[in-house]
């Protein structure tokens, strides 16, 4: 479903991403974990073309990113994204954040729209919310309707970027259930988080990155049960965030 051939990235004279090669198959659950600035989130958002590379090919469904002619926005209406920052709009009601896209960019009808908002709010358990304004909702309630407006444009995959990080603790695990229900559900999903918990629960595989590199890539029993065979980077890295 997505391929990453030794993708390279530069800010300026700074390199950010450096060689990175990995993919994830359909259905598959993929957590991208490492310490701040190791370039986690700017791998994933080279996914969908959010951020521009120099170098490497990155091929999602059959279709090459960084070909000159990729239609983008096309491409980006096929692949979910979520970000720390909910990214609602914050004139429309929930259902109106909902069903914008799914008319100017799927063409459905007002109608069809609604009734899949309707269901994807259901499925989040915020249809009470419907026309409630997001500044009328919590963090978590807010990053719940930011889910099921991807989800809204029946995506292919879906990408997290830390998801959970502007949350206060409290709100958290209602974020992370939503996505373990989608995990469960076989979604395509990548998920940059620091939530272990969820990693270890979750997902298939996990990516450990450093300094703009790949450095572990590996099922999540063998990353989480077998810390002596894993690199001295990420056992630091998982030494302090397991203990806390």
């Amino acid at each position: 479903m997505i391929d990453i051939k030794q993708v390279s990235k530069w800010y300026g004279d700074t390199q950010v991403l450096n060689s990175c090669t990995t993919s994830v198959s359909k259905g598959e659950v993929v957590v991208v974990c490492g310490p701040s600035g190791s370039g986690k989130s700017t791998l994933i958002k080279t996914v969908n073309g959010l951020e521009p590379f120099q170098e490497g090919e990155i091929i999602v469904d059959g279709i090459s990113v960084g070909a000159r002619n990729t239609d983008l926005p096309k491409l980006r209406a096929r692949i979910g994204m979520v970000f720390q920052s909910f990214e609602l709009f914050p004139h429309l009601s929930v259902t109106q954040n909902l069903v914008l896209a799914q008319v100017k960019v799927l063409g459905r009808s007002q109608a069809e729209a609604a009734a899949r908002a309707g269901v994807l709010l259901d499925r989040v358990g915020l249809r009470a919310h419907q026309d409630k304004f997001p500044g009328q909702l919590s963090g978590g309630q807010q990053q719940r309707v930011a889910i099921a407006r991807a989800l809204a444009m029946d995506p292919i995959a879906m990408l997290f970027d830390e998801p959970t990080s502007a949350l206060d603790p409290e709100m958290v695990n209602e974020v992370l259930d939503v996505m373990v229900d989608l995990a469960s559900d076989g979604m395509t999903m990548m998920v940059v988080t620091h939530e272990m918990g969820f990693a270890r629960k979750v997902a298939d595989r996990v990516i450990f990155m450093d300094i703009g590199q790949i450095v572990e890539d590996c099922s999540s029993e063998e990353f989480f049960g077998n810390l002596e065979a894993r690199t001295e980077r990420a056992q630091q890295f998982l030494s302090k965030i397991l203990h806390h």
